[in-house]
C-alpha cells in the first residue's frame, strides 16, 4: 500500500494528553484572534476531500472553541486552492485539507507550480486514507477488472477514463493501472469527480473512472454506478461485496488516496500543536471512526515530523511515476 501512516484505531491518549486537550480552546485563542478557521478544499463539492473535510473539520474547530468556514477552491488538480493557502497569513486560521493530488503529485506534473510544498507549507498531520475504486455505468460490458484489460487491448485508446483533472489522484491511479496492465486508455480531464460521474450517467456511459472510494460511495450504493474492484490488500468494510484488484488478478496495481491537514509555513507552534491534538481527539472518537468507515475512509494520525517525512517520500515516488509515464500538464 502507498500509505505507511498509522491508523488511528486504538486508544492513543495518556492522561497527560487528555489534560492538554482540555486546555486547547485557551491555547488556540492565544495563538490568534477568535475569528473562524477558513478550511480550504482544493476541489469541487462532492469529491472525497469534500466528504472528509465536512465530516471532520467542523468538529476540530468546535474542539478549539471556534467555528469552521469551509470553502471549495477547485482548479488545476487542487493547485489553485493550495496556492491560496500557501499565500495566506500564517496565523493558524487558514488551513488546507491536502491530498496526494496537489501535495504528492502536482509538483512533478506542473513545472511552473505557484507554490512549493516544502517551502510554503507545514504538514500538521495525516487525517485519513481511502482505497481507489474502479467504477463504470451499470450497463457497461465491463463486469470485472479483467474485462477492462481485455477490451482495452482489443481497442487500444478507444476506451476513455475520466478524472478530476490532469495530475489528480484519479488520473494517476489510471496511469498506474495502464502501466501495470500494459494497455492504452484515453484521458478525459474534468474539473471534479462530480462532473465525471454526471457525464457517466449521461452521454459518456462507456467511460470508466478510478476514484477515491468516498467520492463515489453514495452514487454506487444508489445503483447509478457500479464498483468493479478496489485497491488494497483486503476488501473495504464500506463495500465488502467489491473485490480487490489482487482478487481480480491484478496484484501490481495498488494505490491509497491520502488526506492530510496543511498550514502555511510560519504558522506558530502553539497553533500547530492545538490543531494537531484537536484532530487527533476528533479522529479517535468511536462514532467518527464508524462514520468515516462507512465512506471507505480509514482515520489516520501522525506527528508533524512523521507526516512531513511521508509527504517527501510520496512526492519522490510520484516524480518517478510521472517521469516513467511521461505525463504532461497539458494532457
Amino acid at each position: 500500500m502507498l500509505n505507511p501512516l498509522k491508523p488511528c484505531l486504538k486508544g492513543v491518549f495518556t492522561l497527560m494528553v487528555l489534560a492538554t486537550l482540555s486546555a486547547l480552546p485557551t491555547a488556540y485563542a492565544q495563538s490568534a484572534n477568535d475569528k473562524p478557521i477558513n478550511v480550504v478544499i482544493p476541489f469541487a463539492p462532492g469529491g472525497g476531500t469534500d466528504v472528509l473535510t465536512r465530516m471532520v473539520m467542523p468538529k476540530v474547530a468546535d474542539k478549539l472553541g471556534v467555528t469552521a468556514v469551509i470553502e471549495n477552491r477547485p482548479g488545476a488538480a487542487g493547485a489553485i486552492g493550495a496556492q491560496f493557502v500557501a499565500r495566506a497569513n500564517p496565523d493558524g486560521k487558514t488551513l488546507l485539507v491536502g491530498s496526494v493530488s496537489e501535495i504528492g503529485i502536482n509538483p512533478s506534473i506542473y513545472p511552473k507550480l505557484a507554490y512549493s510544498v516544502e517551502r510554503d507549507f507545514v504538514a500538521l498531520t495525516a487525517l485519513a486514507a481511502a482505497p481507489m475504486v474502479l467504477v463504470v455505468h451499470p450497463s457497461s460490458q465491463i463486469k470485472v477488472a479483467s474485462d477492462l484489460v481485455k477490451l482495452a487491448k482489443e481497442n487500444p485508446g478507444k476506451i476513455n477514463f475520466g478524472s478530476a483533472g490532469t495530475g489528480s489522484g484519479a488520473h494517476m491511479a489510471a496511469e498506474l493501472f495502464i502501466f501495470e496492465t500494459k494497455i492504452k486508455l484515453t484521458h478525459v480531464p474534468y474539473k471534479g469527480t462530480g462532473a465525471v460521474t454526471a457525464d457517466m450517467l449521461g452521454q459518456q456511459r462507456d467511460m470508466v473512472l478510478f476514484a477515491p472510494l468516498p467520492a463515489v460511495a453514495g452514487i454506487v450504493r444508489s445503483g447509478q454506478l457500479k464498483a468493479i474492484a478496489l485497491t488494497g490488500k483486503q476488501r473495504s468494510s464500506a463495500m465488502p461485496e467489491v473485490p480487490t484488484f489482487i482478487e481480480a488478478g491484478i496484484p501490481g496495481f495498488d494505490m491509497d488516496y491520502w488526506y492530510g491537514l496543511m498550514a502555511p509555513a510560519g504558522t506558530p507552534e502553539q497553533a500547530r500543536n492545538a490543531l494537531h491534538l484537536a484532530a487527533l481527539e476528533v479522529l479517535s472518537r468511536p462514532e467518527m471512526i464508524a462514520d468515516l468507515s462507512k465512506q471507505g475512509l480509514v482515520p489516520t494520525i501522525t506527528t508533524e515530523k512523521e507526516f512531513a517525512a511521508f509527504v517527501r517520500a510520496d512526492m519522490a515516488k510520484w516524480a518517478q511515476v510521472v517521469k516513467a509515464a511521461d505525463i504532461k500538464a497539458d494532457q
